[in-house]
This record gives C-alpha cells, sequence and structure tokens, in this order.
C-alpha cells in the first residue's frame, strides 16, 4: 500500500528505487586491560591506523574536488589532533587496547563537542565517522559506508559522513535520504554538488526495510513508499518535464520581463571551475578561499602558492565578476595557528574576520595575493569579509584591503543579524552586502545548521529570515549598492523568485542548481516575484511561505 512521508528535500531531481541501508563499523570495542610491555606497540597500532584513515580520507578529497575535498581535508586534520592522539597514548599507557583507546579518547571528546553549543555539536556526526574508520581498521572489520550492490538504488542512513557522500556513484545510487541532518548540512551541500536527489531530516528513515521500493522528489521532500505504477509514471514525467526546461533555458539569468538577476557560483577552489563553466555560471559569488589553508594546519599558505590558486579562478571568468571571501576560519574550521584552544563557544568567539584582524599579517598577505592574482586580467574583483557585525568591522576590512593596494571593490557578508538590521551603516564602509543565509539562519534562530532536529528552524523559507533579507537589500538600494545571495537558499528554485522580489541583485549557488534557478527565473516577471514575496513574508511559518510563494506564482 502506497504511503507517503515527508522530509527536506534538498537536491532536486527524482529518483525510484529500491531500498538498501548504510553499512556501519563496529562501535564500541571489548574492554579489557594489556600488560603494560604491550603497551608501546598497541600505540604504534593506534598511531598507524590514524594516519592510514586520514591518509584515505585526504585520497578521497583529491578524488572529488572542489567542496568535498575541504570537507575531508577538515575531517583528516581531526583523526590527526594532537590532544586527541595525546589521549589516546595515555589511556593506552594505562591498559587500554589500541582499539579501545581511540574509542574512549573520541568519546571524551565527543562529549566536549556536544557540551560546546549547537554549532559544535554539529560536529559530532563527523567526529563519530572518522572514529568509526580508524576503530574498524584496528579490528579488521569493513569500513562503514555504502553498501556493496551491482543494481542501481536509493540509500538510506541516519546520517551520511562527507567521506560517503563525496564519492557517491550516482550512476549506482539513485537518491539518498537520512534521519537526520538539515537543508544546509555537508551532505546536502554535497549532494546538490553531485546532482543526487536527496531528502534529509525524515523521521523513521531507518525503518524503511531493505528491497523496498521508493520514490525519492528532492523538490518537495515526498517520499513515496511503494508508488502504485501510476504514481511512478507520474513523477517520472514531471521529472522529464523540468529536464526539458532546463534544457531549454539558456544565457543569463533574468525574470520573463527582462529583469536581470545575474547567477554566479559558488566554488571551494579552481577544481570547481569546470563545472560552473559548464552551468553557464555568470560569474562566481563566492570563493572560499579556506580550502588553501587546510594543507598545513600550523601556517599560513605562502603568498605564491596563494597567487597560483587565486589565478586560475580568476582566468577562468574573462569580463565576469569574482567574489572572494577572505578566509573564514574558526567555530567548524579551526586552524592551530589561528583559532584559540580553549574558547567555551567558538561560533560564539573569534572566527572570521574576528580572527583575521587578530592576526593581520595573514589577511595582509591574503589581499596582497589578491591583488597581484588580478593584475593585467579583465575581470571584475571583489573581495568580500565574512562574520561582519558592524561598521567599524567593515571599515576595518576596507582600510586593510586599501593598505594592500587591492584594486577591488570591497564588501561585506551578512550573516549576523546586527548586519542586517545596521546594513545601511556597514555600507558607507563597503560597496556590496552578500547574504550567508546558513549563518544569518543559524545566528537569528540559534539553530546549528547540522542538527537534524533544529532543521526547521534552519529552513531559509522561514519569514524572519526573509525579513532580515529585505531589510539587507532595501538598505542597499537606498545607497545605489548591491545585495546578492550567497547561502544555499539561493539554490532552491522558488525561493529564488522570492529572493528576486525581495530586491536581492544576484544569486550564487552550486553549479548544479543553476540551470534549475535561471529556468524557474524565466518563466514569472518581477512584479509575480514581488507579490510572491510578499505573500511569503507575511506567512507565519516556512511551510506557510513556501505555500504562499507557490499560489502566487502558480497563480491560484
Amino acid at each position: 500500500m502506497e504511503t507517503t512521508l515527508r522530509g527536506v528535500g534538498v537536491s532536486h531531481g527524482v529518483a525510484i528505487g529500491e531500498v538498501r541501508h548504510m553499512g556501519t563499523a563496529v562501535l564500541e570495542p571489548p574492554a579489557k586491560q594489556i600488560p603494560a610491555e604491550e603497551a608501546e606497540r598497541e600505540q604504534g597500532r593506534a598511531r598507524q591506523a590514524v594516519e592510514a584513515v586520514a591518509a584515505d580520507l585526504i585520497a578521497r578529497g583529491n578524488l572529488a574536488g572542489g567542496e568535498a575535498q575541504a570537507v575531508l581535508e577538515a575531517q583528516a586534520m581531526i583523526a590527526q589532533d594532537p590532544e586527541l592522539i595525546a589521549d589516546v597514548d595515555r589511556r593506552i599507557a594505562v591498559g587500554s587496547t589500541a582499539e579501545r583507546g581511540i574509542y574512549d579518547a573520541f568519546s571524551h571528546y565527543r562529549e566536549l563537542l556536544a557540551g560546546a553549543g549547537e554549532y559544535m555539536a554539529g560536529r559530532v556526526a563527523d567526529l563519530d565517522d572518522v572514529r568509526n574508520r580508524i576503530v574498524a581498521r584496528l579490528l579488521g572489520v569493513p569500513m562503514p559506508g555504502v553498501p556493496d550492490s551491482d543494481e542501481p538504488y536509493v540509500l538510506i542512513a541516519r546520517d551520511l559522513a562527507p567521506a560517503d557522500t563525496a564519492l557517491l556513484d550516482p550512476t549506482l545510487v539513485l537518491g539518498f535520504v537520512t534521519e537526520e541532518g538539515g537543508p544546509t548540512s555537508h551532505s546536502a551541500i554535497l549532494a546538490r554538488a553531485l546532482g543526487v536527489p536527496a531528502v534529509v531530516a525524515l523521521p523513521g528513515a531507518g525503518e524503511l526495510a531493505e528491497g523496498t521500493v521508493i520514490a525519492v522528489d528532492g523538490s518537495t521532500g515526498e517520499i513515496f513508499v511503494s508508488p502504485s505504477a501510476e504514481k511512478q509514471a507520474e513523477l517520472e514525467k514531471q521529472a522529464e518535464e523540468r529536464k526539458a526546461a532546463l534544457a531549454a533555458s539558456t544565457g543569463p539569468g533574468a525574470t520573463s520581463d527582462g529583469h536581470k538577476v545575474p547567477l554566479l557560483a559558488n566554488v571551494g577552489g579552481p577544481a570547481d571551475v569546470p563545472a560552473a563553466v559548464e552551468a553557464g555560471a555568470e560569474g562566481v559569488g563566492l570563493f572560499r578561499t579556506e580550502f588553501l589553508f587546510l594543507d598545513d594546519s600550523q601556517k599560513a599558505p605562502s603568498e605564491e602558492k596563494q597567487v597560483e590558486a587565486y589565478r586560475q579562478v580568476l582566468e577562468a571568468f574573462p569580463e565576469g565578476r569574482v567574489v572572494v571571501r577572505v578566509l573564514d576560519a574558526g567555530a567548524d574550521k579551526p586552524l592551530d595557528f589561528l583559532t584559540p584552544a580553549d574558547e567555551p563557544n567558538p561560533a560564539l568567539g573569534v572566527r572570521g574576520l574576528r580572527t583575521l584582524l587578530d592576526h593581520p599579517e595573514v589577511l595582509r598577505t591574503q589581499l596582497t595575493a589578491l591583488a597581484k592574482a588580478a593584475e593585467g586580467l579583465p575581470v571584475y574583483l571583489e573581495v568580500m569579509a565574512p562574520m561582519v557585525a558592524d561598521r567599524l568591522d567593515a571599515k576595518a576590512f576596507a582600510d586593510a584591503c586599501r593598505a594592500a593596494g587591492l584594486r577591488a571593490k570591497f564588501g561585506a557578508m551578512v550573516e549576523i543579524p546586527s548586519a542586517a538590521l545596521r546594513a545601511r551603516s556597514i555600507l558607507q564602509e563597503v560597496e556590496f552586502l552578500s547574504l550567508g543565509t546558513n549563518d544569518l539562519a543559524q545566528y537569528t534562530f540559534a539553530a546549528d545548521r547540522q542538527v537534524g532536529a533544529v532543521s526547521r528552524l534552519q529552513d531559509p523559507w522561514q519569514p524572519a529570515l526573509l525579513d532580515l533579507v529585505s531589510l539587507s537589500a532595501e538598505a542597499a538600494r537606498a545607497e545605489g549598492k548591491s545585495c546578492g545571495v550567497c547561502g544555499e537558499a539561493a539554490s532552491d528554485p522558488v525561493l529564488a523568485c522570492v529572493l528576486t522580489g525581495l530586491g536581492v541583485t544576484s544569486l550564487s549557488m552550486g553549479a548544479a542548481s543553476i540551470p534549475y534557478v535561471r529556468a524557474t527565473l524565466a518563466k514569472y516577471t518581477l512584479a509575480q516575484c514581488e507579490r510572491a514575496a510578499a505573500a511569503a513574508r507575511a506567512a507565519d511559518s516556512a511551510d506557510e511561505a513556501r505555500a504562499a510563494a507557490q499560489a502566487v506564482l502558480s497563480g491560484e
């Protein structure tokens, strides 16, 4: 009998296939004491397993490239954390086996993260995955990961670690469904990059029986269990119609009456550029530079290395706009040489621009490298700072850009509610705003983007979030300046129309989402987008806002 479940759709498309469940490693090794003379050997075993797992994660990242590479390199850093290794050594020295020492040390660190505020608690899934991989290696059991199958299937998991998502084979994994996660979790971002339909935050997903046929609609978040032949045909027809609309839509982003909305790509490094160019991106709206700093957490990359990497991306968009975000370190992206080790709540501490202002030499080197990388290129370079809280922050960043001789537009990211509320003041110091809706939602609702239990508050359709977007866009319009969106909200085609109606001047997203957004924008006039935006803001919940906007756009 056909039943319908609803989660959070995070990656467009329809997948129909049999359920296969994610395999898990043995989670808890037996607790047994070893003689003192075996301690050194066990410590060696533990270190070898840690290094092997870290190397595997880095290798997976190199294969995957792009955003996945940065995420997996960050996981490798977790595995090699000196404090964790020292704790493992101590536990083995007093009688633990290598695998038990790893398990207990990671469990202790897990408790610290879980108690360090919602933001850090969201990293627990990544930590568990690293632990399970090391323990599995020591016990000689299969690694956690996707199941072996000769036939295509829909993957079901409690959550998907980045190491699993990054190397999914789209020819075998038709789509995936998770019990946890949110619309801006690592798994969701990587699913969009892969173009795999996905639904997250579906309670009870793990109870779906192996081999059951389900249909996953990654646009609506609906899961149809044991769908009838008629339902399957209907969904497949809808999917084909969407594909046809995508193929027919080309060129710059615009509404049906010609209002231009540049569609830009979010990139995590040179590896993401080909997909962005192929998707028809009109430039880069968010160039994340953290990938350069993850190779060595002990020191910043040289100016020469930075120049080379930046130039590769800038050269790919002649006459295009490339918006570079300077290093966003701290919170879930700690760097040993920059990030305080003893902050009680890193998400609310020294991160982003605050970190760079505390280490002006790192900011100066990055800005100088960007200036040199852009020399002689016909590109419109814009540089922005993350985590700007007020006008003082904006002025400090603009002053640093000028001091470095950077010939570019200087901008500020709006990720903190104070920046949206005082956007006009900030725009006295900088030339553009860029809304990071992921963090803006997180700080507005005190809801971590990785925690499935609060995913409804991370929904970018939340009317309070739309109010803050509107405030920022209105401030930019009053000052004659631009206000783009580079958060994951821009990748939702219907929400892209609403953002346009709110006055946002450009949209930046993962390359895979650009065709969907372009095709949807082209169906509606600017006036329709404005009416949909007003209807969404008048609602009292994300679901009501989404339904109200869709009703306006469909003419109901």
